[in-house]
């Protein structure tokens, strides 16, 4: 009798996960593709959703990788992607792409701050919503992380740059987040990682950093600001959000 209910239970769980799915992504890909301003309506639609969700069907803080369990040990992941970072960077300084915002550190700190925290959204969303509702669906992880990657990577069409980046990150991300179950070291590499792709690659290549219909309608002159690059006074638009 218990093995039955079981049987009902599974498969009950995974439809529910399957539509859970379908929603938040279905209204991510809207805000992304739709025009303002009924964009940002969408946004609040999508945000509630999310949020409605995730307190209708919580698993608890620790299981979406709020912990410290395992912190130590990954902290390797943040130190790894300085390292790409730092190579990133010397490689876009000896080809004269890399472009700073201009005031010293405390202005590149400010210009970047709320980009940092985007990043960390997108990673707790990436892996806290959608890698733990597609775990339900397939046994195997790697397939779930997979199918969770290529979601992400997806959302960030038809960006040339950021695309097959975030497909890669994001299958990485989810590998290391099934062994260490802790989120924290990749939000920081995301952040680093993102902030690295916005100095190093040249605005008029990936757009700002815009995804879905912001990046076809991209103008790159109504989008400049003042920064310097790494060999002299230049201006250049640094991108705030993936957001059109």
């Amino acid at each position: 009798m218990a093995n039955e209910e079981n049987d009902q239970i599974v498969p009950a769980r995974g439809r529910r996960a399957a539509i859970e799915v379908a929603i938040a992504y279905l209204l991510i890909l809207s805000v992304i593709w739709t025009p303002r301003p009924l964009q940002r309506f969408l946004w609040i639609a999508a945000a509630a959703a999310v949020a409605l969700i995730l307190w209708k069907s919580f698993v608890g803080w620790k299981a979406m990788g709020f912990t410290t369990v395992n912190l130590g040990r990954s902290l390797w992941i943040v130190g790894a992607a300085l390292l790409v970072a730092a190579v990133a960077i010397l490689v876009a300084a000896r080809l004269h792409t890399l472009y700073l915002p201009a005031g010293g550190p405390l202005v590149f700190i400010g210009t970047y701050v709320a980009y940092a925290i985007w990043t960390g959204v997108q990673q707790f969303l990436l892996q806290g919503f959608f890698l733990l509702r597609l775990i339900r669906l397939t046994p195997k992880g790697v397939i779930a992380a997979l199918a969770a990657a290529a979601l992400f990577g997806a959302a960030h069409l038809p960006n040339p740059v950021l695309a097959p980046i975030t497909l890669v990150w994001g299958f990485a991300a989810c590998l290391l987040f099934l062994r260490y179950r802790n989120i924290y070291p990749l939000m920081l590499a995301h952040a680093i990682l993102g902030i690295t792709v916005a100095i190093a690659v040249p605005g008029r290549v990936d757009h700002n950093m815009r995804v879905g219909l912001g990046y076809l309608t991209y103008n790159r002159y109504a989008h400049r600001h003042h920064f310097h690059r790494s060999h002299g006074p230049s201006p250049r638009a640094v991108p705030l959000s993936t957001q059109p």
